[in-house]
């Protein structure tokens, strides 16, 4: 069996955003030479997600609107997290994550992801401007 890591480098300049990687996650897989396995794509930080969904702005916009919805950024004196000694102001973001989700895995076929009509990979950045890390692991023959 086959084993192949790589990371994925992200710098978003805005608090909240949904990048598709469909196309880094292809690439690692060819790079990786598993014909048949699974790829696990993995947000390495606990304020952003890995999911997968349709690549549609509109529906990209309803989920930054429920989840600002479930967990408002402000007031952020409003969770607990927040009034630690770092005086942080991302408790909305840990929470957006725990419903969005930490990873995804994708069976691979053929040596190609094998995803459904319209499904993309996405990550998720609730609480941007600072250098992150999503890991890429494949296993397979």
């Amino acid at each position: 069996m086959k084993s192949y890591r790589k990371e994925l480098l992200f710098e978003v300049p805005a608090r909240r955003a949904f990048i598709n990687i469909t196309g880094e996650v292809e690439a690692a897989v060819s790079e990786s030479g598993v014909s048949e396995g699974l790829v696990l794509v993995n947000a390495m930080h606990i304020t952003a997600s890995v999911f997968i969904n349709d690549d549609e702005p509109g529906l990209h916009q309803d989920y930054d609107d429920w989840l600002e919805r479930l967990a408002p950024h402000e007031p952020v004196d409003q969770y607990r997290h927040n009034l630690n000694a770092a005086r942080e102001d991302n408790g909305d973001a840990h929470l957006k994550r725990q419903i969005m989700g930490r990873e995804s895995v994708v069976a691979i076929t053929g040596g190609r992801l094998d995803l459904g009509t319209w499904e993309q990979v996405f990550y998720g950045e609730f609480d941007g401007r600072r250098p992150k890390r999503v890991l890429i692991k494949v296993i397979g023959d």
